[in-house]
């Protein structure tokens, strides 16, 4: 069974950020600048948290893991064009 993610980061090293972001480009939607919606398996979640623990720097930086609910609906204002599947949108 999966489960939804948002993931936010605060990367201090560009290099870090930048290793970071390629690993989350590989697994999440970009929704915006540090921020990802992942859709993952408790196994993916531990494997993800596993790599991102190996690529940052504790005392410095700053990833937080949000579950969110299967059922969530969003409110979508501006440029926000990037809409996770199955997530109902509210306008």
């Amino acid at each position: 069974m999966t489960s939804n993610y948002l993931v936010c980061y605060d990367i201090r090293d560009e290099n870090r950020l930048m290793q970071v972001y390629k690993k989350m480009k590989k697994i999440g939607l970009h929704i915006q600048y540090s921020v990802f919606h992942c859709r993952l398996s408790r196994d993916e979640l531990l494997e993800l948290k596993k790599s991102l623990n190996s690529l940052i720097e504790e005392s410095a930086d700053d990833i937080r893991i949000y579950p969110l609910p299967m059922d969530m609906k969003v409110m979508v204002m501006g440029q926000g064009d990037r809409i996770p599947d199955g997530i109902t949108v509210l306008l």
